[in-house]
């Protein structure tokens, strides 16, 4: 039995895409999967299942959401070894910043420098972006809402023919524990 983590891209925002996370949970555990528990409501669950891979889990939910709720949503599903590697390699000093201040991009495929060689990172200093494994580490002094450099990186030619979904520290840190349980 494994244990993932499911993000949902874009839910419960503004008022558009609701998905009640009790009705989630319903959903998952009518897909077979057990242990199935939300964090917050922008979009996370986690659940264990012993048939699938990540891509086939996604694509099992992505269906179901669709079916169920009238609405198509991306879904990114990365399991507990993954979700640790991220935060064990983040290449900023996470322990000394402010969740608001850190930020993670989980990638539906792994990319490379070449998509970002548009951004000049220079341009944007003290706001940085460092590359991970299907993941990209955003620190933002501001936060996000006023990142000048996370608007360049969500714009649609970097992300092209990619599910991108973003979390904040706190959640990358909660989600690890989450899956560990």
């Amino acid at each position: 039995m494994t244990t993932y983590a499911a993000l949902l891209r874009g839910i419960n925002v503004g008022g558009a895409k609701k998905v009640p996370m009790a009705e989630l949970r319903t959903l998952l555990e009518g897909l077979g999967h057990g242990g199935v528990r939300t964090y917050l409501q922008s979009g996370q669950a986690v659940f264990t299942s012993d048939h699938g891979d990540e891509r086939s889990l996604a694509a099992e939910l992505t269906a179901a959401v669709e079916k169920h709720f009238g609405f198509s949503v991306d879904v990114i599903v990365r399991d507990h070894a993954y979700l640790t590697a991220v935060a064990d390699n983040c290449p900023f000093p996470a322990a000394e910043l402010e969740a608001k201040q850190l930020h993670v991009t989980y990638f539906s495929e792994a990319v490379d420098a070449d998509r970002f060689a548009a951004i000049d990172q220079g341009t944007f200093l003290p706001e940085e972006f460092k590359l991970g494994n299907r993941a990209l580490y955003l620190y933002t002094p501001v936060g996000l809402g006023r990142s000048k450099l996370a608007e360049q990186l969500s714009r649609p030619r970097v992300n092209k023919g990619l599910i991108a979904t973003t979390r904040n520290w706190n959640t990358v840190v909660k989600l690890v524990e989450m899956t560990a349980e």
